[in-house]
């Protein structure tokens, strides 16, 4: 099907001011049962085993989307040329390009903020009160777990169970029971925590940015996101060993300039929310200014250095009288971002933007939102999210649009946020964990409290349906 001429009229005529034209969108060719479609199907399939087999083959998650990516739209491409539509693929992926380029930069503002932070030594400094604080197995199941789900809605939820695990691992490196418990724990309330902030995840971003739901609304899902962590957490608190853990001698001293980074951060949120719902601009425009207070702050760090270390050497004071003032690069925590998971969102945008300029998604929609129901259809997105990374399955609910109440929109963001807790391959937060506690933290050891966390789960989604009835 070609886009005639109407279609060019009408880009140039927008273009050029003319008042009253509309741009209408062409009619798109439905590929579904095209050879292009098969072979779509297939390469996102064998590009997805392949992530889900990295640890195992060692191969980045980014680099079979890219090419998968890459040859989806090429073959798009290819068909649609042959029939002399030069307009309709490359103007849809240009759209999808949009999407990733909107939250990719803001989740590298976010990024960058979190390097600063460790590299200021901020979770140093938490991880070395809690190891020095003598609490036992039982109080740091609980103590990592709740600092989990509290740090995850601003910190990502993989960053925030790295460092509860690196705690768990220092104090508990002797007793594999309660390193299992601890990190399953610890995987169930982080990604609980990250569904009810936008900052949380990148699935409750991508919900935030679509305008789907306001920056406030993600709240209502506090009390199910509680009850999702604390169901599971409470049965297995019966099973953490009643013992105490040796206690490590350790002082880390903050970096100068850590509590005014921590400052920035939140000022940095504050001005995306602003630039969001205020002054209805996209949310990344305000994180990128946030970007320019830490660039600023840094040149007055770098400035100020040798100032301060003339200052220390004067009086004779130790460096931890002021702080460690160790140069600070903000570049160094830009170049320190997780590329590897920006270049797999770009593969997942392209991909299943692909999939569904073929026509795929819709059939699913209509299957499963008009067959199933919007509720049937949003848990099994949460199950899926337990096999599939949730990225992917979100990004194809966006994609499909379905009519949905706000409630079942928030139960959708709630399901593929907590749902990658029923597995530890389900979700970043569980996959790191296994590799950084390996061999005590593993799939069927996490396998085994499932039907634990199903229940949380359960209990979560009962519990949306209770308290935010009026939102259906």
């Amino acid at each position: 099907m070609k886009a005639g001429g109407p279609w060019r009229a009408a880009v140039l005529a927008a273009a050029a001011g003319v008042p009253g034209v509309a741009v209408a969108m062409p009619e798109r060719m439905d590929l579904t049962g095209h050879w292009v479609g098969f072979m779509a199907i297939a390469l996102f399939v064998i590009a997805y085993g392949l992530v889900m087999a990295e640890e195992f083959t060692h191969l980045r998650k980014s680099k079979p989307m890219i090419i998968a990516a890459g040859i989806i739209w090429a073959a798009i491409g290819m068909v649609y040329t042959g029939e002399g539509d030069t307009e309709t693929a490359q103007q849809a992926l240009r759209h999808y390009i949009l999407e990733f380029a909107e939250l990719g930069l803001f989740l590298l503002v976010a990024m960058t903020y979190i390097n600063a932070m460790e590299e200021r030594r901020v979770f140093d400094a938490l991880r070395s009160w809690l190891v020095r604080s003598g609490f036992g197995f039982r109080q740091l199941f609980w103590i990592t777990g709740l600092l989990a789900f509290f740090i995850s809605p601003v910190a990502d939820n993989l960053t925030t169970a790295l460092l509860m695990a690196t705690v768990v691992l220092s104090v508990g490196g002797g007793n594999p029971r309660f390193i299992t418990l601890a990190c399953i724990n610890i995987v169930v309330a982080a990604n609980a925590g990250g569904a009810f902030s936008p900052f949380g995840d990148i699935t409750t971003l991508m919900v935030w940015q679509k305008g789907i739901v306001e920056f406030w609304g993600f709240f209502a899902l506090f009390i199910p996101a509680v009850v999702n962590f604390l169901i599971p957490a409470l049965l297995m608190h019966f099973a953490v060993p009643r013992q105490r853990p040796v206690v490590a001698e350790e002082t880390v001293t903050l970096h100068r300039g850590a509590r005014r980074i921590i400052l920035l951060f939140v000022a940095t949120i504050a001005t995306a929310v602003v630039f969001h719902n205020l002054l209805h601009l996209p949310p990344v425009v305000g994180m990128l200014t946030g970007m320019g207070y830490l660039q600023i702050f840094g040149y007055y760090l770098a400035r100020t250095h040798e100032r301060d270390q003339r200052h220390l050497a004067h009086y004779g004071l130790p460096a931890g009288e002021l702080g460690d003032i160790v140069p600070f690069d903000v570049f160094r925590s830009v170049a320190r971002s997780e590329w590897d998971t920006l270049f797999f969102f770009y593969g997942v945008v392209a991909c299943v933007g692909g999939l569904g300029f073929i026509g795929y998604l819709e059939l699913v929609s209509h299957t499963m939102y008009t067959g199933w129901g919007a509720t049937y259809a949003n848990v099994a997105v949460g199950v899926l999210s337990a096999i599939v990374d949730n990225i992917p399955v979100m990004f194809a609910v966006l994609s499909m649009e379905p009519a949905m109440s706000h409630g079942q929109w928030l139960l959708v963001t709630l399901t593929a946020g907590v749902g990658g807790s029923l597995l530890s391959v389900g979700s970043a937060a569980g996959v790191a964990l296994m590799g950084l506690a390996r061999g005590k933290y593993t799939f069927f050891g996490h396998l085994r409290w499932t039907p634990v966390i199903l229940l949380g789960y359960a209990g979560g989604i009962a519990v949306h349906f209770w308290i935010n009835a009026r939102l259906f």
